[in-house]
């Protein structure tokens, strides 16, 4: 029992290490990493006491395992039909493709390691069969690895999408995504009618914001982003002096850094507060830390079938964007299976 409940003590420091995070800077991605922790090492722990004081419980908590391999079917099977589902409502596109491969990737990673770790242990075991098995390891740790990070990534989006900030904005930022035949698209839409209702309480309280729609021209559209989108915003019921574009980035971070020069240049430099989709805002907001900006991100509502693959995208994006740091987190258990194999050519 006592082992058991000192299991709580890692779960208690990496919840300390969130709270003091989260008040240091709500826009760090470490602070989903000790969330996440905080989360499984508590489930962890207080598994661990139900199974040494409640009769049975250790049977129920093996019927869940069981059902694990199910779930995971479950979830490559949804990842394709999302996946189909994307391809039809909005065109082929690798950023399209995304939760289709994820799903295939669901079925096709596992399948290839235990075929491979089979072939390498049938039989005694040479050079090449010992490398194998040690691939197949890496793989498993690597594929741990991304799904942990993925978890941490998208439990922080939501839980950093649901605060509340109480700063007054000086200029409230919609940031693009992209026209269709020169006109604004439903997934912009939903930005921009968000960035009004903020806009419009915050005139009934009193405060005249300015509203910065930032975005440039794309190879495949007609005319600017920020014009569009400045259109819209008055057609909506923006004043006219209030309404203040931004046509010239071409990137989220160009987004910001640009909109922030149009806001300063009107002479507002206080706060800001973005507004993008619900699964963006993390992404954006890790942005806006780097340009020490300050600056708030809120999201939008996004249509269920889209959101997978966009998550996905955001995902890769910072993956990519934090390649050293996450290279280095990967070496120890690239360390580790080396050590594995240094240990088993020992005992030849």
């Amino acid at each position: 029992m006592i082992a058991a409940a000192a299991g709580l003590v890692p779960a208690l420091v990496f919840l300390l290490l969130y709270v003091l995070c989260r008040r240091h800077d709500r826009r760090m991605l470490r602070n989903g990493v000790f969330l996440t922790a905080a989360v499984l090492f508590g489930a962890a722990a207080v598994v661990s006491i139900l199974t040494a004081v409640v009769p049975g419980f250790g049977i129920v908590v093996g019927l869940v395992v069981l059902l694990v391999p199910l779930a995971v079917v479950a979830l490559g099977l949804a990842l394709i039909v999302n996946g189909v589902q994307m391809l039809r409502r909005e065109g082929r596109s690798l950023g399209n493709l995304l939760s289709l491969v994820a799903g295939v990737l669901v079925f096709v990673l596992p399948t290839v390691a235990v075929v491979v770790f089979a072939i390498a242990t049938d039989g005694e075991q040479d050079v090449p069969d010992t490398l194998a098995v040690s691939a197949v390891v890496l793989l498993v740790f690597l594929c741990v690895y991304v799904a942990l990070a993925f978890v941490a990534f998208a439990v922080y989006s939501v839980v950093y999408g649901r605060m509340r900030f109480r700063e007054a904005p000086d200029a409230i930022v919609v940031l693009g995504s992209g026209l269709v035949r020169g006109e604004v698209p439903p997934l912009l839409r939903s930005r921009l009618d968000r960035a009004l209702a903020l806009y419009r309480s915050e005139v009934a309280a009193g405060r005249r914001p300015v509203l910065v729609p930032s975005g440039g021209q794309g190879a495949d559209e007609p005319r600017a982003e920020g014009t569009a989108m400045a259109e819209y915003l008055l057609a909506n019921g923006a004043e006219a002096a209030d309404v203040l574009p931004e046509t010239a980035s071409r990137s989220t971070r160009e987004n910001l850094r640009f909109s922030r020069a149009v806001q300063t240049e009107a002479g507002r430099d206080g706060h800001v507060v973005v507004v993008t989709n619900n699964y963006h805002v993390l992404r954006a907001a890790v942005l806006a830390r780097q340009l020490d900006l300050p600056a708030q991100v809120i999201g939008s509502p996004t249509a269920p079938y889209y959101v997978p693959s966009a998550f996905l995208r955001e995902f890769i994006a910072v993956i990519v964007e934090h390649r050293w740091l996450n290279l280095v987190a990967f070496l120890p258990f690239v360390a580790f299976t080396g050590f594995l194999l240094w240990e088993s050519f020992q005992q030849r």
